[in-house]
């Protein structure tokens, strides 16, 4: 597994592309509201790309556990959908519980980070979910320093995850970022401390902590994207991506 640093040159670089996914989140959670459909979301997001002269890292993605190329520029998770949800024609009705995930490169580098929100009237149990995965994001982060193992990251988030009674899965995570979306770097979304690689000044990770409200089993629609909760529970996530620095980790894709 090749682990790349990077220069602090090129993490200055890297702001450009995480200042601009930044800025289509907050574009794409201005827009979502009761009525407003997927498509057109996708949509949207895709102008920006179009407009800022960036490259999406999402439509002709196509891993191993997806059946691609994705397809679309936005995953949109609705509900007890949790991750790569692949857009289709909905429209969002009053309490859907959406999560938007969105990576593109800008000049070379790339950018991934996703919010989740409620439209229309929120359902507490929703509202604490979002919450819980906001709260374990910003502790991932704060163990994210020179000197700690990428088994802190994961036993930060995992700890904010038990204790508010949350089941954790620990198939997808985090990732390492730079030139492609997903480095060789794999950050489990629970771990032991001390264990792991050692983060050094100039790794540049994707921390994402996901969580469904009562389970951590999780199944594939057809479409072979879109994941939901086994049991119909809904699920919430949160991303930024970050930077190791010699002090406090530098927060690339930080929304205005």
């Amino acid at each position: 597994m090749a682990i790349e640093l990077r220069t602090p040159a090129q993490v200055d670089e890297m702001r450009a592309a995480g200042q601009f996914v930044g800025e289509v989140l907050t574009a794409l959670v201005d827009a979502a509201d009761v009525g407003v459909d997927l498509l057109d979301l996708d949509a949207l997001a895709h102008r920006m790309i179009r407009e800022r002269g960036a490259e999406s890292c999402y439509i002709d993605y196509a891993p191993s556990f997806g059946r691609g190329p994705f397809g679309k520029v936005l995953c949109t998770s609705v509900n007890d959908a949790v991750l790569h949800g692949l857009p289709h024609r909905y429209r969002l009705k009053d309490g859907d519980l959406v999560s938007f995930d969105f990576a593109c490169s800008v000049d070379g580098w790339v950018g991934d980070s996703a919010v989740s929100i409620v439209v229309g009237t929120p359902r507490e149990e929703d509202l604490a979910l979002i919450a819980a995965t906001e709260e374990a994001l910003a502790a991932g982060i704060d163990a994210a320093r020179a000197g700690n193992r990428l088994g802190d990251i994961s036993a930060a988030i995992g700890g904010v995850a038990r204790s508010h009674g949350l089941l954790v899965n620990t198939q997808f995570g985090g990732h390492s970022v730079g030139r492609t979306m997903h480095g060789d770097l794999h950050l489990p979304n629970d771990g032991r401390p001390g264990r792991g690689v050692r983060l050094d000044p100039g790794l540049v990770v994707a921390i994402e902590p996901w969580f469904l409200q009562s389970t951590d089993e999780i199944v594939m629609d057809p479409d072979g994207w879109t994941i939901r909760s086994a049991d119909g529970s809904r699920g919430a996530h949160s991303e930024h991506t970050i930077a190791v620095t010699d002090g406090d980790p530098v927060v690339l894709t930080a929304r205005a």
